[in-house]
């Protein structure tokens, strides 16, 4: 291949990528949106191993096979609740790639470079590291959060601040050394300071707020594309990781003013705690059986389903498609209400939803239904926590104070559907559950959903 059937290659690449993150932002094109971004991808690596800079040698070629294995055998298997674990490990990927890349660049060393290039160069590699190695070590974090192997409460050291700042002056020093040609060592010191604040920046956040760590890391590990493509001199490379860092910065920036969060304190770390002692909730958590949530259900002309990750462990959203499915066919109106962090991964609900075939029209955000929910007659809650809780607007100590929330609270009834009694992921109590007009519904959502099917028939 040509240089400039190559060039003409990444452009059309590049535009199915624009194409692919414009129609991800509404439901209806996403699927379509999905594909573009398949196709460019598949366009861009053609364009490279086909590029006239390029050699395939006899072990270039399996490796791209057994990751291509790999890579489809995993899709193929990962659960919708496993995702955005999945999503964090990819995001390591990146950073890992990123330093690798930076450290060969190092050994190559710059043959036939004019002084500023030089500069230039070295700077590309000291930034290309720093990034994938923080990249790295905090998606690691974030999978182990995720995936409930580490701890999901955040881990806050005195001075934490403090403790990160030193570690980006030293990482500045050491570049100013590494520029002046004390040796490769400042680049490894670096990468190990920048390894160790990967971890302190995660595990300095807690639960609640995992879903802003995610698209957060998304963007680190598209700024380290980038900066392995200034590395590589590959232009679609700087390209597509300046498309992922920027969208995942205002995903990012978007999420955060969702929950009431500094878009600062997120890069920073240590945000989604409390200031003190939080408030003493009253009263008991009332149970409720299924012929009384059936009987509800029966009687109410208007009901808001909130779903949560609760309904992406159990499966449940078949179930409650045809639940919804039938209760509108009685007349009924049935909406969702979606908070914009709710779930472990952006747009998490809104996949499950669409996975399970409900009308768009009714798939409401949180802003457009929430004037509504004191005129609503009944609210199932399913698997949700946080994005309810109304120690949000009453507690100022709560970890979650000042976040907008779903005011469930303020329908005539409300029924919240858990497995258990606890607290969940965040460890965060809900007054909700302890409110009069709310009833805990126990058991696994699916089974419960199936439960209430068969007091509303087929039509």
């Amino acid at each position: 291949m040509s240089m400039g059937l190559q060039t003409t290659a990444y452009i059309v690449a590049i535009i199915l990528f624009i194409l692919s993150l414009g129609g991800l932002s509404n439901q209806e094109s996403a699927k379509r949106a999905v594909w573009y971004g398949i196709f460019g991808m598949a366009l861009a690596v053609i364009a490279t191993l086909a590029g006239p800079a390029m050699n395939l040698s006899w072990v270039l070629v399996p490796l791209l096979l057994v990751g291509a294995v790999i890579g489809a055998v995993v899709g193929q298997r990962v659960e919708m609740t496993g995702m955005p674990q999945l999503v964090a490990a990819l995001h390591s990927f990146v950073g890992l790639a990123a330093v690798f890349i930076g450290f060969n660049s190092d050994f190559v060393g710059t043959h036939d470079l004019t002084r500023a290039e030089v500069v230039i160069h070295e700077i590309e590699i000291f930034l290309g590291v720093f990034i994938g190695a923080v990249t790295f070590t905090g998606s690691i974090i974030a999978y182990g959060k995720l995936a409930g192997s580490i701890d999901g409460k955040a881990l806050v050291i005195p001075g934490r601040h403090l403790f990160n700042g030193a570690i980006i002056l030293a990482s500045l020093v050491l570049l100013v050394l590494y520029m002046n040609h004390a040796g490769s060592w400042t680049l490894w010191v670096m990468a190990v300071l920048a390894l160790v604040l990967g971890i302190h920046l995660v595990m300095a956040i807690g639960g609640a707020d995992m879903p802003v760590v995610v698209s957060m890391l998304n963007s680190y590990s598209g700024w380290a594309a980038a900066a392995t493509g200034f590395l590589l001199g590959n232009d679609l490379l700087i390209v597509t990781g300046a498309l992922v860092g920027s969208s995942g910065a205002i995903l990012s920036y978007i999420m955060c003013k969702a929950m009431n969060r500094s878009f600062i304190s997120v890069i920073l770390g240590g945000f989604g705690n409390g200031g003190g002692a939080q408030m003493e909730i009253e009263g008991e958590q009332v149970a409720i059986e299924v012929g009384g949530v059936a009987e509800a259900l029966a009687e109410a002309k208007s009901v808001v389903i909130v779903p949560g990750y609760g309904m992406a462990v159990a499966q449940a959203q078949q179930s409650v498609s045809e639940l919804t499915r039938r209760m509108r066919s009685q007349g009924k109106n049935v909406r969702f209400a979606i908070h914009p962090v709710a779930g472990r991964l952006p747009g998490h609900m809104n996949v499950l939803l669409a996975e399970a075939k409900v009308p768009y029209d009714i798939v409401l955000e949180m802003d457009e239904i929430n004037d509504d929910l004191p005129n609503t007659d009944v609210v199932i809650v399913v698997g949700s926590n946080d994005i309810v809780n109304p120690a949000a607007q009453d507690d100022p100590n709560s970890p979650i104070a000042g976040m907008p929330v779903l005011e469930v609270w303020k329908a005539d009834q409300v029924f919240v559907l858990k497995r258990g009694a606890g607290t969940g992921y965040s460890g965060i109590e809900n007054p909700l559950f302890f409110k009069e007009n709310t009833r805990m519904f126990y058991g696994d959502a699916k089974a419960s959903f199936d439960a209430l099917l068969g007091h509303f028939k087929a039509s």
